[in-house]
Protein backbone atom coordinates (compact mmCIF):
# COMPACT_ATOMS: atom_id res chain seq x y z
CA UNK A 1 0.00 0.00 0.00
CA UNK A 2 3.02 2.11 0.74
CA UNK A 3 4.54 1.28 -3.10
CA UNK A 4 1.21 2.12 -3.89
CA UNK A 5 0.88 5.57 -2.96
CA UNK A 6 4.29 6.30 -3.44
CA UNK A 7 3.63 5.13 -6.98
CA UNK A 8 0.80 6.84 -7.71
CA UNK A 9 2.52 10.49 -6.40
CA UNK A 10 5.39 9.86 -8.84
CA UNK A 11 2.92 9.40 -11.73
CA UNK A 12 0.53 12.05 -11.10
CA UNK A 13 3.55 14.47 -10.87
CA UNK A 14 4.72 13.47 -14.22
CA UNK A 15 1.27 13.69 -15.40
CA UNK A 16 -0.27 16.64 -14.07
CA UNK A 17 0.23 18.99 -16.98
CA UNK A 18 -1.90 17.00 -19.03
CA UNK A 19 -4.23 16.64 -16.78
CA UNK A 20 -4.46 20.40 -15.73
CA UNK A 21 -4.44 21.18 -19.66
CA UNK A 22 -7.73 19.32 -19.95
CA UNK A 23 -9.47 20.22 -17.28
CA UNK A 24 -12.39 21.86 -18.08
CA UNK A 25 -15.59 20.24 -15.75
CA UNK A 26 -16.95 21.25 -13.16
CA UNK A 27 -14.68 24.58 -13.85
CA UNK A 28 -12.35 25.20 -16.72
CA UNK A 29 -9.56 26.13 -14.02
CA UNK A 30 -6.90 23.89 -14.98
CA UNK A 31 -5.93 22.11 -11.79
CA UNK A 32 -6.85 18.80 -11.66
CA UNK A 33 -3.79 17.40 -11.95
CA UNK A 34 -1.98 19.71 -9.04
CA UNK A 35 -5.38 18.89 -6.60
CA UNK A 36 -4.62 15.46 -7.15
CA UNK A 37 -0.86 15.15 -7.20
CA UNK A 38 -0.74 17.50 -3.50
CA UNK A 39 -3.46 15.39 -1.97
CA UNK A 40 -2.00 11.88 -3.11
CA UNK A 41 1.29 13.31 -1.53
CA UNK A 42 0.01 13.36 1.56
CA UNK A 43 -1.37 10.43 1.26
CA UNK A 44 1.72 8.91 0.40
CA UNK A 45 3.35 10.67 2.66
CA UNK A 46 1.74 9.94 5.89
CA UNK A 47 1.13 6.01 4.71
CA UNK A 48 5.20 6.06 4.62
CA UNK A 49 5.77 7.45 8.07
CA UNK A 50 3.18 4.93 9.51
CA UNK A 51 6.26 2.89 11.74
CA UNK A 52 3.67 1.45 14.46
CA UNK A 53 6.48 2.82 17.23
CA UNK A 54 4.73 6.10 17.31
CA UNK A 55 2.66 8.54 15.21
CA UNK A 56 3.21 9.66 11.45
CA UNK A 57 5.72 12.24 11.48
CA UNK A 58 4.52 15.67 11.64
CA UNK A 59 1.08 14.09 12.13
CA UNK A 60 0.97 14.28 15.99
CA UNK A 61 -2.75 14.62 16.30
CA UNK A 62 -3.10 11.03 14.90
CA UNK A 63 -2.47 7.35 16.47
CA UNK A 64 0.07 5.09 15.48
CA UNK A 65 -1.11 2.45 13.18
CA UNK A 66 -0.26 -0.70 13.05
CA UNK A 67 2.04 -1.09 9.86
CA UNK A 68 1.25 -4.92 9.10
CA UNK A 69 -2.83 -3.78 9.07
CA UNK A 70 -3.47 -2.76 5.64
CA UNK A 71 -6.47 -0.94 6.80
CA UNK A 72 -5.00 0.98 9.64
CA UNK A 73 -2.45 2.42 6.70
CA UNK A 74 -4.75 3.57 4.33
CA UNK A 75 -6.96 4.81 7.04
CA UNK A 76 -4.23 7.12 8.38
CA UNK A 77 -3.39 7.73 4.51
CA UNK A 78 -7.31 9.28 3.92
CA UNK A 79 -7.72 11.03 6.98
CA UNK A 80 -4.42 13.06 6.19
CA UNK A 81 -5.48 13.30 2.46
CA UNK A 82 -8.83 14.63 3.67
CA UNK A 83 -7.53 17.15 5.93
CA UNK A 84 -5.34 18.28 2.93
CA UNK A 85 -7.19 17.74 0.28
CA UNK A 86 -7.16 20.02 -2.90
CA UNK A 87 -10.45 20.68 -5.40
CA UNK A 88 -12.86 18.18 -6.14
CA UNK A 89 -10.64 15.83 -7.30
CA UNK A 90 -8.24 15.83 -4.29
CA UNK A 91 -10.88 15.84 -2.31
CA UNK A 92 -12.89 12.96 -3.99
CA UNK A 93 -9.62 10.87 -3.72
CA UNK A 94 -9.24 11.25 -0.11
CA UNK A 95 -12.98 10.13 0.54
CA UNK A 96 -12.24 7.12 -1.81
CA UNK A 97 -8.99 6.28 -0.17
CA UNK A 98 -10.81 6.89 3.58
CA UNK A 99 -13.68 4.56 2.50
CA UNK A 100 -11.47 2.00 1.00
CA UNK A 101 -9.81 1.13 4.42
CA UNK A 102 -12.83 0.42 6.11
CA UNK A 103 -13.06 -3.09 4.56
CA UNK A 104 -9.38 -3.59 5.00
CA UNK A 105 -9.08 -2.99 8.48
CA UNK A 106 -7.33 -5.99 10.16
CA UNK A 107 -5.99 -7.71 7.66
CA UNK A 108 -2.38 -7.95 6.94
CA UNK A 109 -3.02 -8.49 3.12
CA UNK A 110 -5.16 -8.20 0.11
CA UNK A 111 -7.19 -10.28 -1.28
CA UNK A 112 -10.47 -10.69 -4.76
CA UNK A 113 -13.09 -9.98 -2.46
CA UNK A 114 -11.37 -7.80 -0.24
CA UNK A 115 -10.21 -5.71 -3.43
CA UNK A 116 -14.27 -5.42 -4.06
CA UNK A 117 -14.95 -4.36 -1.14
CA UNK A 118 -12.66 -1.86 -0.52
CA UNK A 119 -13.69 -0.89 -3.94
CA UNK A 120 -17.42 -0.79 -3.63
CA UNK A 121 -17.16 0.98 -0.33
CA UNK A 122 -15.07 3.98 -2.30
CA UNK A 123 -16.97 4.69 -5.09
CA UNK A 124 -20.32 4.44 -2.48
CA UNK A 125 -19.02 7.29 -0.42
CA UNK A 126 -17.40 9.66 -3.37
CA UNK A 127 -20.86 9.29 -4.97
CA UNK A 128 -22.42 10.28 -1.63
CA UNK A 129 -19.76 12.84 -0.81
CA UNK A 130 -21.32 15.08 -3.64
CA UNK A 131 -24.15 16.90 -3.23
CA UNK A 132 -24.75 16.90 -6.68
CA UNK A 133 -23.16 14.03 -8.49
CA UNK A 134 -22.69 13.65 -12.35
CA UNK A 135 -22.12 10.64 -14.54
CA UNK A 136 -19.01 11.42 -16.53
CA UNK A 137 -16.44 12.18 -14.08
CA UNK A 138 -14.05 9.93 -11.95
CA UNK A 139 -17.60 8.86 -10.14
CA UNK A 140 -17.91 7.07 -13.02
CA UNK A 141 -14.55 5.29 -13.15
CA UNK A 142 -14.31 4.43 -9.57
CA UNK A 143 -17.64 2.56 -9.92
CA UNK A 144 -16.81 0.98 -12.94
CA UNK A 145 -13.59 -0.31 -11.13
CA UNK A 146 -15.45 -1.37 -8.50
CA UNK A 147 -18.37 -3.71 -10.62
CA UNK A 148 -15.23 -4.97 -12.56
CA UNK A 149 -13.58 -6.20 -9.39
CA UNK A 150 -16.61 -7.45 -7.74
CA UNK A 151 -17.69 -9.51 -11.15
CA UNK A 152 -14.21 -11.22 -11.01
CA UNK A 153 -14.57 -11.74 -7.51
CA UNK A 154 -17.93 -13.07 -7.64
CA UNK A 155 -17.18 -15.69 -11.03
CA UNK A 156 -14.25 -16.86 -8.82
CA UNK A 157 -16.55 -17.52 -5.50
CA UNK A 158 -14.55 -15.62 -3.33
CA UNK A 159 -11.25 -16.93 -4.44
CA UNK A 160 -8.50 -15.38 -2.27
CA UNK A 161 -5.50 -16.44 -3.84
CA UNK A 162 -2.85 -13.87 -5.79
CA UNK A 163 -4.04 -15.22 -9.07
CA UNK A 164 -7.64 -14.42 -8.74
CA UNK A 165 -6.29 -10.75 -7.17
CA UNK A 166 -4.86 -10.11 -10.27
CA UNK A 167 -7.24 -10.67 -12.23
CA UNK A 168 -9.36 -8.49 -10.07
CA UNK A 169 -6.65 -5.82 -10.38
CA UNK A 170 -6.52 -6.04 -14.23
CA UNK A 171 -10.22 -6.28 -14.66
CA UNK A 172 -10.61 -3.46 -12.60
CA UNK A 173 -8.19 -1.07 -14.75
CA UNK A 174 -9.45 -2.19 -17.49
CA UNK A 175 -13.20 -0.88 -17.14
CA UNK A 176 -11.56 1.92 -15.30
CA UNK A 177 -10.01 3.30 -18.72
CA UNK A 178 -13.11 1.86 -20.96
CA UNK A 179 -15.26 4.52 -18.78
CA UNK A 180 -12.43 7.10 -18.87
CA UNK A 181 -13.38 6.85 -22.74
CA UNK A 182 -17.14 7.32 -22.09
CA UNK A 183 -16.38 10.24 -20.19
CA UNK A 184 -16.07 12.43 -23.20
CA UNK A 185 -19.66 11.59 -24.56
CA UNK A 186 -21.36 11.67 -20.88
CA UNK A 187 -20.88 15.72 -19.92
CA UNK A 188 -21.70 18.13 -22.65
CA UNK A 189 -18.60 20.20 -21.79
CA UNK A 190 -16.19 17.61 -22.49
CA UNK A 191 -17.98 15.99 -25.84
CA UNK A 192 -18.08 19.55 -26.92
CA UNK A 193 -13.97 20.41 -26.52
CA UNK A 194 -13.48 16.45 -27.86
CA UNK A 195 -11.35 15.47 -24.56
CA UNK A 196 -11.77 12.95 -21.65
CA UNK A 197 -12.43 14.29 -18.21
CA UNK A 198 -9.07 14.86 -16.35
CA UNK A 199 -10.15 13.60 -13.38
CA UNK A 200 -11.42 10.24 -14.86
CA UNK A 201 -8.06 9.82 -16.17
CA UNK A 202 -6.38 10.30 -12.70
CA UNK A 203 -8.44 8.16 -10.93
CA UNK A 204 -7.24 5.79 -13.94
CA UNK A 205 -3.96 6.41 -13.29
CA UNK A 206 -4.18 5.69 -9.41
CA UNK A 207 -5.48 2.17 -10.41
CA UNK A 208 -2.91 1.20 -12.44
CA UNK A 209 -0.23 2.24 -10.02
CA UNK A 210 -2.33 0.14 -7.51
CA UNK A 211 -2.05 -2.73 -9.76
CA UNK A 212 1.37 -2.44 -10.77
CA UNK A 213 2.34 -2.22 -7.03
CA UNK A 214 0.39 -5.11 -5.77
CA UNK A 215 1.63 -7.60 -9.11
CA UNK A 216 5.16 -5.98 -9.10
CA UNK A 217 4.71 -5.28 -12.70
CA UNK A 218 5.55 -2.06 -14.80
CA UNK A 219 3.16 0.71 -15.22
CA UNK A 220 1.32 0.08 -18.75
CA UNK A 221 3.09 2.89 -20.95
CA UNK A 222 0.17 2.58 -23.45
CA UNK A 223 -2.81 2.97 -20.87
CA UNK A 224 -3.48 6.36 -22.57
CA UNK A 225 -3.24 6.30 -26.01
CA UNK A 226 -5.49 7.87 -27.90
CA UNK A 227 -7.63 9.35 -25.18
CA UNK A 228 -8.72 12.70 -26.79
CA UNK A 229 -6.84 15.54 -25.31
CA UNK A 230 -4.10 14.18 -23.67
CA UNK A 231 -1.48 13.98 -26.31
CA UNK A 232 1.66 16.24 -25.43
CA UNK A 233 1.35 18.02 -28.90
CA UNK A 234 -2.50 18.36 -27.45
CA UNK A 235 -2.75 22.37 -26.57
CA UNK A 236 -4.16 23.11 -22.93
CA UNK A 237 -7.78 23.10 -23.83
CA UNK A 238 -8.62 24.93 -20.99
CA UNK A 239 -7.27 28.14 -21.59
CA UNK A 240 -9.61 28.37 -24.33
CA UNK A 241 -12.45 28.00 -22.09
CA UNK A 242 -14.58 30.65 -21.02
CA UNK A 243 -12.92 32.05 -17.31
CA UNK A 244 -15.32 31.01 -13.94
CA UNK A 245 -15.98 33.65 -11.38
CA UNK A 246 -16.34 32.72 -7.80
CA UNK A 247 -13.89 31.18 -5.17
CA UNK A 248 -13.50 27.61 -3.59
CA UNK A 249 -14.05 27.58 -0.43
CA UNK A 250 -12.77 24.57 1.34
CA UNK A 251 -11.99 23.72 5.73
CA UNK A 252 -12.50 21.01 8.21
CA UNK A 253 -15.21 21.70 11.08
CA UNK A 254 -16.50 19.40 13.63
CA UNK A 255 -20.65 19.48 13.70
CA UNK A 256 -23.98 17.72 15.14
CA UNK A 257 -25.23 15.46 11.80
CA UNK A 258 -28.02 18.08 11.85
CA UNK A 259 -25.46 20.67 11.70
CA UNK A 260 -23.91 18.97 9.34
CA UNK A 261 -27.16 18.51 7.06
CA UNK A 262 -28.01 21.99 7.37
CA UNK A 263 -24.92 23.58 6.47
CA UNK A 264 -24.80 20.74 3.36
CA UNK A 265 -28.46 22.44 2.20
CA UNK A 266 -27.33 25.88 2.86
CA UNK A 267 -23.87 25.56 0.90
CA UNK A 268 -26.26 23.81 -2.12
CA UNK A 269 -28.33 27.05 -1.86
CA UNK A 270 -25.08 29.32 -2.40
CA UNK A 271 -23.22 27.48 -4.75
CA UNK A 272 -22.35 24.30 -6.23
CA UNK A 273 -19.94 21.46 -6.61
CA UNK A 274 -20.61 21.07 -2.50
CA UNK A 275 -18.69 18.12 -1.30
CA UNK A 276 -18.89 16.74 2.47
CA UNK A 277 -17.42 13.56 3.82
CA UNK A 278 -16.64 12.93 7.53
CA UNK A 279 -12.65 12.74 8.58
CA UNK A 280 -12.45 10.10 10.57
CA UNK A 281 -15.21 7.59 12.13
CA UNK A 282 -15.71 8.19 15.95
CA UNK A 283 -18.10 11.17 17.03
CA UNK A 284 -16.14 13.55 19.96
CA UNK A 285 -17.86 14.07 23.56
CA UNK A 286 -20.41 16.20 21.89
CA UNK A 287 -21.84 14.04 19.63
CA UNK A 288 -20.10 15.55 16.74
CA UNK A 289 -17.98 14.18 14.18
CA UNK A 290 -15.34 15.72 11.94
CA UNK A 291 -16.09 16.96 8.21
CA UNK A 292 -14.34 18.09 5.02
CA UNK A 293 -15.98 20.85 3.77
CA UNK A 294 -15.75 21.89 -0.18
CA UNK A 295 -18.17 24.36 -2.12
CA UNK A 296 -17.44 26.56 -5.45
CA UNK A 297 -19.25 30.22 -4.92
CA UNK A 298 -19.67 33.52 -6.18
CA UNK A 299 -18.35 35.45 -2.84
CA UNK A 300 -16.83 33.91 0.11
CA UNK A 301 -18.36 36.14 2.25
CA UNK A 302 -21.92 34.15 3.37
CA UNK A 303 -20.42 31.06 2.86
CA UNK A 304 -17.60 31.53 5.49
CA UNK A 305 -20.21 33.37 7.64
CA UNK A 306 -21.80 30.06 7.60
CA UNK A 307 -19.53 27.73 8.18
CA UNK A 308 -18.46 30.10 11.13
CA UNK A 309 -21.98 30.08 12.47
CA UNK A 310 -21.89 26.65 13.15
CA UNK A 311 -18.46 25.88 14.16
CA UNK A 312 -14.94 26.37 14.31
CA UNK A 313 -13.34 25.81 11.05
CA UNK A 314 -9.56 24.62 10.79
CA UNK A 315 -7.66 24.80 7.49
CA UNK A 316 -9.94 27.38 5.98
CA UNK A 317 -8.98 28.49 2.54
CA UNK A 318 -10.30 30.71 0.03
CA UNK A 319 -9.30 30.14 -3.75
CA UNK A 320 -9.99 31.56 -6.73
CA UNK A 321 -11.49 29.83 -9.84
CA UNK A 322 -10.63 31.73 -12.64
CA UNK A 323 -6.96 30.58 -11.77
CA UNK A 324 -4.29 32.72 -13.41
CA UNK A 325 -3.39 30.98 -16.89
CA UNK A 326 0.18 32.51 -17.35
CA UNK A 327 2.24 28.94 -17.84
CA UNK A 328 5.29 30.69 -16.58
CA UNK A 329 6.16 30.65 -12.43
CA UNK A 330 5.23 33.26 -10.92
CA UNK A 331 7.79 35.46 -9.02
CA UNK A 332 9.61 34.38 -6.07
CA UNK A 333 6.77 33.75 -2.82
CA UNK A 334 6.97 31.33 -0.36
CA UNK A 335 4.53 29.70 -2.10
CA UNK A 336 6.57 29.50 -5.32
CA UNK A 337 9.70 28.05 -3.04
CA UNK A 338 7.54 25.26 -1.81
CA UNK A 339 6.46 24.62 -5.51
CA UNK A 340 10.27 24.41 -6.58
CA UNK A 341 10.68 21.14 -4.33
CA UNK A 342 7.90 19.66 -6.03
CA UNK A 343 7.69 17.59 -9.38
CA UNK A 344 8.70 19.95 -12.29
CA UNK A 345 5.51 19.45 -14.36
CA UNK A 346 3.36 20.91 -11.47
CA UNK A 347 5.51 23.62 -10.07
CA UNK A 348 4.19 26.93 -12.06
CA UNK A 349 0.64 25.51 -11.19
CA UNK A 350 1.44 24.77 -7.10
CA UNK A 351 2.76 28.38 -6.71
CA UNK A 352 -0.14 29.86 -8.50
CA UNK A 353 -2.58 27.08 -6.63
CA UNK A 354 -0.88 28.41 -3.01
CA UNK A 355 -1.85 31.65 -3.30
CA UNK A 356 -4.88 33.22 -1.84
CA UNK A 357 -7.82 35.44 -3.80
CA UNK A 358 -5.79 38.70 -2.81
CA UNK A 359 -2.44 36.97 -4.43
CA UNK A 360 -0.65 36.85 -0.95
CA UNK A 361 0.95 32.97 -0.54
CA UNK A 362 -1.11 31.00 1.92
Amino acid sequence: MKRWLGKAETTLGNHSDRLNAINIFPVADGDTGTNLYLTVRAAAHAADAVTGSGTAAGQSTHPAADPHDVGAVLAQAGQVAMEQARGNSGTLFAVFLAAAAEPLAGHTRISSPLLAAALNRAQIRAWSALSDPVPGTMLSVMEAAARAAAAVDSAHDGDDSNQTLGLALDAAVEAALAAVVRTEDQLDALHAAHVVDAGGVGMLLILDCLRSAVLGEELQSELLDGLHGYDVQDPHIHVGMPRDEGVEVMCTISLSPLDAAMMRQRLDEMGDSVIMSQVGGAADAAGQYRWRVHVHVLDAGPAVALIRSLGEPTDISVSELAVPRDPQPQPATVAASVAATAAPSVAPAIAAENRNPDGHAR
